[in-house]
Parts: structure tokens; sequence; C-alpha cells
């Protein structure tokens, strides 16, 4: 082989690296570019909102957007709403998909691959199907309008129970059977043992969970009946549309999304590392 061929071998992996490069960094621009132009437009002025072209970096910050936000919303109330219903649905998530899928992937009883389809099955079924029995649920429970009323019925979740058990499944059997004839209990084992071996799915499933239960709008709505002071920030933003037609009121909108959207961006910016870890195991086992 010549110098030239392999100067020219050499070079083909390094282009094409760089275009791979280019191209994702072209995606992370397209993705990231709405979330960027809401914080900016948040930050402008009503002049510069409505200016044409479209001012792309304020000249002159402003809060005032936020200020007027906090006016027309309970913002505070609001948003601690949705961090009950978001965090303690998603404890309740991670509690029984643990402890389910744990059941599934270790266990061997009659009936477990029938029932385990069926759950399975419950997957693919639009929410609006469930909606009617649940909300006739809830109701016989005495939950409803109330933050209880959104919680309750998504404590446990399919999906979740899926992932646990994929991934418990690959914790070896010897290091349970070994813990077992320690005589550790199998809640301990389940939570010294199994939970730290499958950490990068449960902090995924967390983000997951989180950031839907955070953005739920359709079964909150139904659930509360006007109740305004148990409101999600996500409902809570609906009343911004009144003021959506003027675009002098551009930068009001842009400023209640961004604070809808900071907690679920804060909480991925510090399990990212974990959710990255979960995509790589799964595609290794896979």
């Amino acid at each position: 082989m010549s110098a030239s061929t392999r100067s020219l071998a050499r070079k083909r992996p390094s282009g094409r690296k760089a275009l791979l490069a280019t191209a994702m960094l072209l995606v992370a621009v397209a993705s990231a570019f709405p979330l960027a132009w809401m914080v900016l437009s948040s930050l402008k002025t009503p002049a510069e909102t409505m200016q044409v072209p479209p001012v792309w970096i304020p000249r002159t910050p402003t809060l005032e957007a936020y200020e007027k936000v906090a006016g027309v919303i309970n913002v505070g109330r609001s948003m601690w709403n949705s961090l009950i219903i978001a965090s303690v649905t998603t404890a309740g998530i991670l509690v029984t998909s643990m402890m389910a899928g744990y059941a599934f992937a270790k266990y061997s009883f009659p009936g477990r691959s029938l029932l385990f389809s069926v759950l399975i099955a419950t997957m693919f079924l639009p929410p609006i199907v469930t909606l009617i029995p649940l909300y006739r649920m809830v109701g016989s429970l005495g939950l409803s309008a109330s933050l209880a009323g959104i919680i309750v019925p998504n404590l446990a979740n399919a999906f979740g129970i899926f992932l646990m058990r994929q991934f418990i499944a690959g914790v070896p059997d010897d290091l349970i059977d070994a813990a077992r004839m320690d005589g550790a209990s199998e809640l301990l084992i389940l939570y010294k043992i199994v939970a730290p071996s499958v950490a990068p799915a449960i902090a995924a499933l967390a983000l997951f969970a989180f950031v839907y239960h955070w953005n739920s709008y359709l079964w909150p709505l139904t659930v509360l009946q006007g109740n305004a002071d148990a409101y999600p920030i996500v409902i809570s933003l609906s009343r911004l549309l009144s003021y959506n037609r003027g675009a002098v009121n551009t930068g009001l909108v842009m400023a209640g999304a961004t604070l809808a959207v900071l907690p679920p961006l804060v909480l991925f910016v510090f399990l990212q590392r974990f959710f990255v870890d979960s995509i790589v195991g799964s595609a290794i086992k896979g």
C-alpha cells in the first residue's frame, strides 16, 4: 500500500467523524432553538417582540413579563401544586415499579407470563379510554376536586413495571441468593442490592414520570372541576391564552411557558448522566 493510499485511509474515518459531529450539532441546535427563543422572548420589551425583522437578542433585557405573569396567575401556588403532583406520583411509580418488576423478574408463580402480557397490553390503551372509569372511581372514593384524586390513580404504571422488570432480570441470581442465605429480607435485597444495580433505569423512569405528570393537563382538569386553588401550573397557564391574541403580549406568554418548563429542565440536567447510562445499558443488553 502506497503512502498516499494509507494517508487517504486515515483521513476517511476522521472525515466521517467530522460529518457525524456536524450532523449532531445541527440536530442539537434545531432542538434547542425553540427553547432558546422562548427564554429570550420572555426577556424582550413589548416593542422588541413586535419588531420586524425579529430581534434575536434583547437589547435591554427586562423581567417585566415575569412580573405581569405573577399578576395574572398565582405562580407560587400553581408551581407548588405541580411539584406535589409530579413528585408524589413519581415516588409512587418508582416504588410500585421496583416491587412489581422484581416479582416478575425473579419470582416464578402460576400465571406470571399471562399476567405480564395483560400488563403490557394496557400500555396500548389510549388514556382517553380510561378517563371516565378513573373519574368515576375517584368520585366514589371521595377524592374529586383534590390533588389526591389526581395522584392516586397514577401511583402504578405499566411502562415503569415493564422497564424495571427488563433491567432487574439482568441482576445475577447468585447475588440475590447469597443475600438470602445471609438472612436478608426481600425488601432489603430489593433496596440494598437490586436498586443500586439498576440505578440508571430508576433515574430514567423518574425523569419520564416527573416530566409526564408535570405536563399533564386533561386528567387534572377533569378531576379538579374548577377548584382553581389546586390547579397545577400547566392549567393555570391556560389563562394566558387570552393574552396571546396580541403580539404585544408575546413576552408574557413566553415568560409563563419558561416558568413551567424550568423544573423538568433542571431535573434533566441532574439526571442526564443516568439517563444516558440507561440507554447505553439497554442497547448493550439488546
